[in-house]
């Protein structure tokens, strides 16, 4: 029986010996690929685990705190769609987002353009950006609409990501006093009045 085992000569190089039939020269095609494959391997590995997710959907809490006459708003957005719409509005500048970074001007920026409240006059109430907090692959936006009155005539606009996502959608769930609703904002449904 033959036995598929190269040899090594005097001169450190493989050679066909007694025992096998095969040479450096008839491997010598895989060898180039060989030193990448546990890269490619790994790679390969590292790719199906990354965390995707096939639909595009923020949920916002929307509650008035009538102490402090204003409504608490807190945002939750996949943090990869937020990182493509920031890099969309920005040249296709490369963002990061997570705790502490440098990025919550450009957060806010970005919020206060597609998360409006108007009052019955039809003027923008203004909206305080308080903070950004990382939860797994997340991201919560953290707001505060001053806010007095009744919500008669009060309109609300959420386009949030619709820039990036055809299919992005905008649950937001609004507490006014003992009312409770869900507003869904999607293309084509990008306001609501309240």
């Amino acid at each position: 029986m033959e036995s598929c085992f190269l040899k090594v000569g005097r001169k450190g190089r493989m050679e066909e010996g007694e025992e096998g039939k095969y040479s450096l020269s008839s491997l010598s095609s895989f060898l180039p690929v060989l030193p990448l494959f546990p890269f490619l391997l790994f790679s390969l590995l590292l790719l199906s685990f990354t965390p995707k997710h096939d639909y595009h959907v923020s949920v916002t809490q929307m509650q008035y705190n009538a102490a402090s006459r204003s409504f608490e708003v807190s945002i939750r957005i996949f943090t990869d769609d937020l990182e493509k719409a920031l890099s969309q509005s920005h040249s296709k500048q490369r963002f990061v987002i997570k705790d502490n970074d440098q990025n919550d001007r450009f957060v806010e920026e970005y919020i206060r353009k597609s998360f409006v409240l108007t009052d019955s006059q039809k003027k923008n109430t203004p909206i305080k950006y308080v903070g950004k907090e990382q939860e797994a692959d997340a991201t919560w936006v953290y707001l505060e609409i001053p806010f007095q009155g009744a919500l008669n005539g009060c309109k609300l606009l959420n386009v949030t990501l619709m820039e990036v996502f055809d299919d992005q959608v905008n649950m937001t769930n609004v507490k006014f006093q003992s009312e409770k609703k869900t507003l869904l904002f999607k293309k084509g449904q990008t306001s609501h009045l309240l």
